[in-house]
């Protein structure tokens, strides 16, 4: 039986791409072997279970961080605009061996932001947005998010399994 909760998304599709149904997708995943390599994937329309399709061909649009890709199942543009706003996913147990110090962006989502050496809780983490330099969006207790650099000096203990990380903040910079 296929589960909505067994899938992590490795991209949105944005945007139909010309006339023949192809899709721009923007990642959310390093691998690049995703979006251009023929086979095998899965799209999810929120709160659907996802749905098989397969990828015909696949190639990065230069200078951009956008994928544009053929799938047999959407073969003109009125068929790719319906499909604008899924996700497209893979199985949660199909992700790469990462090494230490690296993290797959779907295990950082929901963990508990904590400070201090009492480690208290201040919020939770709910997005990371890539760029030159990584940032954890975090939504504090009270309702506020905040940006945070993703780098050690910052965010020095990461504990997937027991779902929190530790912040080390510069002064201020929870109060921007």
């Amino acid at each position: 039986m296929i589960k909505k909760d067994k899938w992590m998304s490795i991209g949105e599709i944005v945007a139909p791409q010309g006339l023949k149904g192809e899709i721009r997708i923007k990642p959310s995943s390093e691998f690049p072997e995703r979006f251009t390599k023929p086979g095998k994937r899965w799209i999810q329309k929120t709160n659907e279970l996802p749905t098989e399709i397969n990828l015909k061909k696949g190639k990065l649009i230069p200078g951009k961080s956008i994928y544009v890709l053929s799938i047999e199942e959407v073969a003109n543009r009125s068929s790719a605009e319906k499909i604008v706003g899924w996700k497209l996913v893979i199985p949660i147990d199909n992700r790469p061996k990462l090494s230490q110090d690296e993290y797959h962006y779907f295990d950082l989502i929901g963990l508990e932001a904590r400070k201090g050496t009492k480690k208290t809780l201040i919020g939770y983490v709910t997005d990371l947005i890539k760029g030159g330099n990584d940032l954890l969006e975090i939504e504090l207790l009270e309702g506020k998010k905040v940006l945070v650099p993703f780098v050690k000096e910052i965010i020095p203990e990461i504990e997937i399994k027991e779902k929190w990380l530790l912040i080390n903040p510069p002064p201020g910079l929870l109060e921007l």
